[in-house]
């Protein structure tokens, strides 16, 4: 069976490589986050924006070699999970032919991001993350500590940026902007998961 969800979240950060969509079930509480790449995640953000370049870029590209062949995505299912990784299928509608089309989350989600297309993580699916969840108090303890590591060196490679002549010479407000509310925004996280450890561990 497959469950209807939703993009709820898109965490990106000039700081890696790796970034990180939040996908949530429509009628339940259940969500989890995909780890995916920082072109795809940057795809998906001006897509679901709206964004127009004046050449058609990859996800718009194959949109429209979808339509001009006669085609329409009608859905994306998120369909296993195997070795921490997910994988997805295009559902294709051509006349009255389905074509299934193998591809990783992050580039059907970009694809359908801007045509508003159904998404679906299939029910095995959700209860292998839930069996791949932290089951002791150890485990999830270590996770919390695994973020602030990492919270706490993203922050200090935003600041030596921000400290950095050359890029404050380069850098416009906004973007300067953002890297401060960025540092705000992961200091509070830092702070909130240090405080829990503290009490807990």
């Amino acid at each position: 069976m497959d469950i209807p969800v939703e993009l709820t979240r898109i965490l990106i950060t000039e700081l890696g490589e790796q970034q990180v969509i939040f996908l949530k079930e429509k009628n339940g509480p259940r969500q989890f986050p995909i780890l995916i790449g920082i072109h795809e995640a940057v795809a998906i953000d001006h897509r679901l924006k709206g964004v127009k370049f004046p050449r058609p870029m990859t996800h718009d590209l194959l949109a429209g070699v979808i339509e001009s062949m006669g085609g329409r995505l009608e859905k994306i299912v998120v369909n296993d999970l195997r070795e921490h990784t997910f994988y997805a299928t295009l559902h294709i509608r051509r006349g009255g032919e389905l074509i299934k089309v193998d591809s990783r989350p992050s580039d059907a989600i970009a694809l359908g991001a801007a045509m508003e297309t159904p998404l679906f993580v299939a029910e095995h699916v959700f209860d292998a993350i839930v069996n791949a969840e932290p089951t002791t108090r150890e485990e999830r303890l270590d996770l919390l500590r695994q973020r602030r590591d990492m919270l706490a060196e993203q922050i200090d490679s935003l600041r030596e940026m921000l400290d950095d002549p050359d890029f404050l010479a380069q850098a416009d407000e906004a973007t300067l902007q953002a890297h401060r509310g960025q540092i705000e925004k992961m200091r509070e996280e830092h702070e909130a998961i240090d405080a829990i450890l503290k009490k807990l561990g």
